[in-house]
């Protein structure tokens, strides 16, 4: 549909048996007036849509036929659509039509910055370290601003000049027809990359870009307790800005290379000590292996298969605070294969003089085997 009913021509200020030069040198100069980007207007864009829509019709001689003996209902039921819709990049699809750009020098030279692009690292680290934290140097390779012409893509003493391709636009457009009218299309100016200007002489180490790929170092600071998997920003360690872009950052994912001592879970470490049968029975005290440092624990008397101690305070540190996580010792009961005639006797006495009592009772669960299986498949 179109969006206004007024006369064309009245919307133009030309008269009716105007010419293609008048109206067009009228569109122009109302064009000029009316764009959202330079009029302050608070009806500029409503207006700018009525002109650029009469000039899309009037400009076109078989529609201008259409409207001057039907008008508006005669381009409706002609199937017409005004092609101005989208105020994003007008002013360069003008330029496609005239090959020249209707807001003048004001968008010439308009320098498009870009940020810089964000960067990953992985770190390996052991498990002790992360128990600690630590400080690590990293290299990455970034891009980094040309030294040789200041980050400008020139080189010295040599300046930049109107893109001849898109004449400053920073974009190439063609316009062909269709059966609802001309349709504009138009994408980045290949020649300028969307700058609008080439430099005279592009910097003979960068190639015009103003920057450089190098190897540089990363400092990053691995907190204690960091888990694995877990990413740490470092702000500005990424790639340079482009054209004074805002350089990007860099993103450090840690990897914790497992240990086989432990198990970790959240803040808490997971473990297991090999006990013979009868120091199980009889009770004794084991040095366990723990980060930070070994700790003796102690094995009561009558300690059963699978039992789990806790020692609390001997985990990973949480991040963010001065807590600890606990360290979970499982039991495992080691049980003679092979048994010399001496040892069999021993023990085959032993059983004999055994009742239920030396084993425990149950209790209201049953044996203490199930319930502990229960326990560990919570």
């Amino acid at each position: 549909m179109a969006t206004t009913e007024r006369d064309y021509y009245e919307v133009l200020g030309v008269p009716r048996g105007a010419s293609d030069d008048e109206i067009k040198r009228a569109f122009r100069t109302l064009a000029r007036e009316l764009h959202p980007d330079v009029s302050t207007a608070p009806d500029a864009e409503v207006r700018f849509r009525e002109v650029a829509e009469a000039y899309d019709v009037l400009s076109d001689r078989e529609r201008r036929g259409i409207y001057d003996r039907f008008g508006h209902s005669g381009l409706r039921r002609g199937g017409f659509q005004p092609h101005f819709a989208d105020f994003g990049s007008l002013a360069d699809v003008f330029a496609a039509f005239f090959g020249d750009d209707l807001l003048g020098a004001a968008r010439r030279g308009r320098e498009r910055s870009q940020d810089g692009r964000d960067v990953q690292v992985v770190v390996e680290i052991e498990l002790e370290e992360a128990f600690a934290g630590l400080s690590r140097s990293l290299s990455v390779e970034v891009a980094v601003p040309c030294e040789h012409c200041g980050a400008s893509g020139a080189e010295s003493g040599t300046g930049s000049v109107r893109c001849d391709t898109c004449r400053g636009a920073g974009v190439v457009g063609r316009v062909s027809r269709t059966f609802f009218g001309e349709v504009v299309e138009q994408r980045t100016c290949p020649a300028c990359a969307g700058l609008g200007e080439v430099f005279e002489t592009p910097c003979s180490e960068c190639g015009g870009d103003g920057r450089l790929v190098a190897q540089r170092q990363l400092d990053v600071e691995l907190p204690a307790g960091i888990a694995d998997g877990q990413t740490i920003r470092v702000r500005g360690g990424g790639h340079a800005g482009f054209r004074g872009g805002e350089r990007g950052h860099a993103f450090v994912v840690v990897r914790i290379r497992p240990d086989p001592r432990f198990v970790r879970d959240g803040d808490d470490l997971h473990t297991a000590v090999r006990v013979p049968m009868t120091d199980a029975a009889l009770g004794t005290t084991l040095r366990v292996d723990a980060v930070g440092g070994d700790l003796e624990l102690e094995v009561p008397p009558g300690t059963q298969p699978g039992e789990v101690r806790r020692v609390r305070g001997r985990g990973m540190p949480s991040l963010g605070s001065s807590r600890r996580g606990d360290l979970y010792v499982r039991v495992d009961v080691a049980v003679p294969t092979r048994l010399a005639d001496g040892q069999r006797t021993l023990l085959e006495e032993f059983a004999q003089s055994a009742d239920e009592s030396v084993y425990g009772s149950r209790d209201s669960e049953g044996d203490g085997f199930f319930r502990r299986l229960k326990s560990a498949l919570r």
